[in-house]
């Protein structure tokens, strides 16, 4: 396994942004019986999620958070060498929509911007990138931009992924300074590309009349081909069988024991299924913070959401912070690096 390593880039700033309208899993009885809410809010930790409007993107709350950063930090637009969109949530199949987001925040034409389509591994894998980006003689600063709208392709009648998934935008701030070394394990397993996947609507199965009927499955669950769909047990087994490995992996390349971290910071995609991973890690629970209770799982955006919102005014020990990220794909990275001189801005509301 491969490892790659940086030293004297780092995050220098991190916002987020999510929608104003919150939904409950309270709410879920039309979907699943009243008996039995309590459980499944209990087992996945998610007691609701923030859902954009019909006409809201990921990339307007990937911009509403991009000019928070740029505002509290007083970061000049002009500086920014490097625009970098996270999303499966695009504006468009064509164009690319990190062009689109370099116009609207006012960032010169010497920006290079182009998007990359991860999932809940994409963060970390978006800073991988970043910090590529960001170690280069030519380049400053690099703005790392990573945002869903899950609810967008989630069938309101999926007792699976209905529980589970919001939306949110962030904005990372990658810059040269004396940061330290930072290291991230990449990864990836297409043999399980159908664990989690929108069947229709792209080019190997164009939208049709067949994918666009809605099935019911034996479970119950009603979808049509152009909405996610996700094998919840293959992605346990799948997460049980490489989250604790890279981690474990990542610990010994940086030559640092599981004593040492001051912070692990998963995708929140389940909260059994993180604190199983925390167990089988022999790390301690107050080392992993959680957003997952009032956002849900937003893919992509999961991570950078709990800094901003658990890191604000907590947990002051940040040298050495382990973020792991695990999903479509199959994908999933690990990284570590050092949060001291990480700017958090306020969480906003669009």
């Amino acid at each position: 396994m491969a490892i790659i390593r940086f030293n004297n880039i780092g995050i220098a700033a991190i916002s987020a942004c999510v929608p104003k309208n919150i939904d409950s899993n309270r709410d879920l009885g039309y979907l699943i019986p009243e008996a039995e809410i309590g459980k499944t809010i209990s087992t996945i930790g998610i007691e609701e999620k923030r859902i954009a409007d019909a006409d809201v993107c990921a990339s307007d709350l990937c911009f509403e958070a991009a000019q928070k950063l740029l505002f509290d930090n007083d970061i000049d637009p002009a500086s920014i060498d490097a625009l970098i969109f996270v999303s499966q949530t695009p504006d468009y199949i064509q164009p690319a929509t990190a062009p689109i987001l370099q116009h609207r925040l006012g960032l010169p034409k010497t920006t290079l911007s182009f998007d990359v389509n991860l999932a809940c591994s994409g963060y970390v894998y978006g800073l991988s990138i970043a910090y590529s980006f960001a170690s280069q003689n030519g380049i400053g600063r690099v703005l790392l931009l990573v945002g869903e709208t899950m609810s967008k392709i989630v069938s309101q009648y999926d007792k699976v992924s209905k529980p589970l998934f919001g939306d949110a935008g962030t904005a990372t701030l990658i810059e040269k300074g004396d940061y330290g070394e930072a290291a991230f394990s990449l990864h990836s397993d297409g043999s399980g590309a159908d664990i989690m996947m929108v069947p229709y609507g792209g080019f190997r199965n164009p939208s049709c009349e067949e994918g666009l009927k809605m099935v019911e499955d034996a479970a119950g669950n009603r979808r049509t081909g152009e909405h996610f769909r996700m094998k919840g047990m293959d992605v346990f087994n799948f997460g049980m069988r490489v989250e604790p490995k890279d981690i474990k992996f990542l610990l010994t390349e940086t030559g640092l024991d599981v004593s040492q971290v001051d912070l692990l910071i998963y995708h929140q995609a389940n909260r059994f299924m993180t604190e199983f991973y925390t167990r089988k890690l022999k790390m301690s629970p107050d080392k992993t913070p959680y957003c997952l209770g009032q956002f849900g799982n937003t893919s992509s955006a999961s991570i950078p959401l709990t800094i901003v919102t658990q890191l604000k005014d907590g947990y002051p020990e940040r040298e050495h912070v382990i973020l792991s990220g695990f999903g479509a794909g199959l994908s999933w990275g690990s990284a570590m690096l050092d949060l001291r001189k990480c700017a958090i801005s306020e969480l906003i509301e669009y």
